[in-house]
């Protein structure tokens, strides 16, 4: 079962968030954090299969801050928009939003663990909720993050939770000067690299990025590190 809620965030803002329910009493949650292309179907579709792994899943609309309700595909003015915006996101206003989504976690599923999970710019902020979430009362369980731009800028931060990074070794958005600083920073950080793949290859909606062979296997991983840490 899934719906739209409304979160407000703790500077007022109110917020869509994406709410998949699990058939049964879930056994922890998941944040699921956006790509630069809005809580799309693609999105609502792993929020979907996670909570057929039995979590409740809250998907933040990180982009009602600049348009309500928008959904952006993957080419043409579609794509255009999503990179204009990513220019305005800030981490440290879209961990407000973050936040937000992990409050209705955790009145859900009461003392149940929470993971965080995030996809490119969700994965930078899967990797900064793990590394500076406590200042807004968050403390997951665990984050994964699946190739998170940018998060070289970001390697020095202790993260307060087990972390694991899922990158494709053909990334041309993230190469060895954002992963090195991570790997060398915090050797306990679980970093997997796919041969073969490149940025978004999870991206089961898009055919020229999804790589099946690479996004079966980051997902077994991923569900193991959550039902180790959550369930």
């Amino acid at each position: 079962m899934s719906e739209w809620a409304t979160l407000k965030a703790v500077d007022g803002h109110e917020l869509a968030a994406y709410v998949a329910r699990p058939a049964a009493t879930p056994v922890g949650a998941v944040v699921l954090i956006q790509e630069i292309f809005g809580v799309n179907a693609h999105i609502r579709g792993v929020a979907d299969g996670y909570a057929k792994d039995g979590f409740l899943v809250v998907a933040p609309a990180l982009f009602d801050r600049f348009e309500r309700g928008l959904e952006l595909k993957y080419d043409g003015n579609d794509s255009k928009r999503a990179y204009e915006l990513y220019g305005q996101l800030n981490p440290e206003v879209q961990l407000k939003d973050v936040a937000a989504a992990y409050e209705l976690a955790k009145q859900e599923t009461g003392d149940k663990g929470i993971g965080v999970v995030g996809y490119c710019y969700g994965g930078l902020m899967s990797w900064i909720t793990a590394t500076q979430g406590e200042r807004l009362k968050m403390q997951p369980s665990c984050c994964v993050a699946y190739y998170p731009g940018g998060i070289g800028k970001y390697a020095t931060g202790e993260p307060s939770c087990p972390v694991m990074i899922h990158i494709g070794a053909e990334d041309d958005h993230i190469g060895p000067t954002q992963v090195e600083p991570v790997r060398k920073a915090h050797p306990a950080v679980e970093i997997f690299v796919y041969p073969g793949a490149g940025h978004a290859f999870n991206r089961h909606a898009d055919p020229t990025k999804y790589r099946a062979e690479a996004a079966k296997l980051a997902r077994e991983r991923t569900l193991r590190f959550l039902q180790t840490h959550i369930a």
